[in-house]
């Protein structure tokens, strides 16, 4: 297969970010026929670079429902995980998150890096040491914070008690021996304590619903106890497609509320989500990572450390948000007030 100059010089850059030396071996994991032409790219950057590199395919079969995480084929597949863990990096295109293989494989010392994204989204969003300061300068304030709480006018006001998870932070590479990042991405995350996170959290039309790929276009209430929703009111459609689909997974564990955060990609763009019906191979990132955002989140919390491994995920990115760590501002209605994380106002 040819590999296209520009994808190469691209993949090469950011190979470069992650430390790819002569010597190292970089695998990249792909599923059957996807993702091909960026894994090709990938291995002719990891092989430019003097790495040792091939492609390991793992047959998916059928494909996970939407919202799924966590299951993929790696699952009971040893000869495949022994593999991985011999790696001095891994490209994943399976997409191992939420799951006990890919921590299996960050102990062994082994970076991942997770690239499930198309070219203009890889190109748009590419990272920059400047955002993995600022990334790693709000994974500090939240490390030293106790409470975060974050408001907006629509009603959301909700308090995470803080200290028991870890934080992770993303900002598009991973250079350092066990760590995971998602290429591209943009913001730092962490999880309330258990049975710590109270309150009320009030979608608004134009919010985003990452399982669906869609906005939101009805007003959704979740009442929040004791870091599990207990209430999801709304007379919209929104409101019904969420109460639906956490229902459809039979875990009680699904309504618990996960990791929390705010993005910090000012290249992000929250209207690049509109045309993800005409390009189904987008993924979230754009929503995940935009800057100024609140990423509120149900689901699983393996990825910090806890024993949470429902299959239900949602991501809930919302705009015009204020938060703040303790008595610290962080934002003032989706804005970015905090000087060393603040850039200039993005398009």
């Amino acid at each position: 297969m040819k590999v296209d100059a520009e994808m190469l010089d691209l993949f090469t850059r950011e190979l470069v970010l992650c430390g790819v030396k002569p010597g190292e071996t970089v695998v990249v994991l792909t599923a059957d026929d996807e993702w091909a032409e960026n894994a090709h790219a990938f291995m002719a950057a990891a092989g430019n670079l003097g790495a040792t590199t091939f492609n390991l395919n793992v047959r998916r079969g059928q494909r996970n429902a939407v919202g799924v995480q966590g299951r993929h084929p790696l699952v009971g597949n040893a000869l495949a995980m022994q593999t991985l863990k011999a790696a001095g990096l891994v490209i994943d295109m399976v997409g191992l998150l939420f799951s006990r293989e890919q921590a299996e494989i960050q102990a062994a010392g082994v970076r991942i890096l997770r690239v499930m994204e198309p070219f203009h989204v890889l190109k748009q969003m590419f990272p920059t040491e400047d955002l993995a300061r600022r990334v790693e300068f709000a994974k500090g304030l939240l490390e030293n914070a106790k409470q975060l709480r974050f408001t907006s006018d629509a009603g959301t006001d909700i308090v995470y008690k803080l200290g028991q998870y870890p934080v992770i932070s993303e900002y598009g590479y991973t250079n350092e021996p066990g760590r995971w990042d998602h290429f591209p991405s943009g913001f730092s995350f962490t999880q309330g304590n258990d049975g710590e996170i109270d309150g009320t959290v009030v979608l608004q039309p134009g919010d985003i619903l990452c399982a669906f790929k869609q906005y939101v276009q009805t007003p959704v209430t979740l009442r929040v106890e004791k870091g599990m929703v207990v209430a999801i009111e709304g007379a919209g459609m929104d409101a019904q497609l969420i109460r639906s689909y956490i229902e459809s997974f039979h875990d009680p564990r699904a309504y618990a509320i996960s990791h929390i955060g705010w993005g910090l990609n000012e290249k992000a763009r929250w209207y690049q989500f509109s045309v993800s019906r005409q390009l189904p191979s987008e993924h979230v990132m754009n929503a995940l990572a935009f800057y100024g955002n609140v990423l509120f989140s149900l689901g699983p919390n393996l990825e910090l450390g806890g024993t949470n491994d429902t299959a239900c995920h949602l991501d809930l990115p919302m705009r015009r948000c204020n938060l703040w760590l303790d008595d610290l501002q962080i934002l003032r209605e989706g804005e970015v007030v905090h000087p060393q994380m603040r850039v200039e106002r993005h398009a």
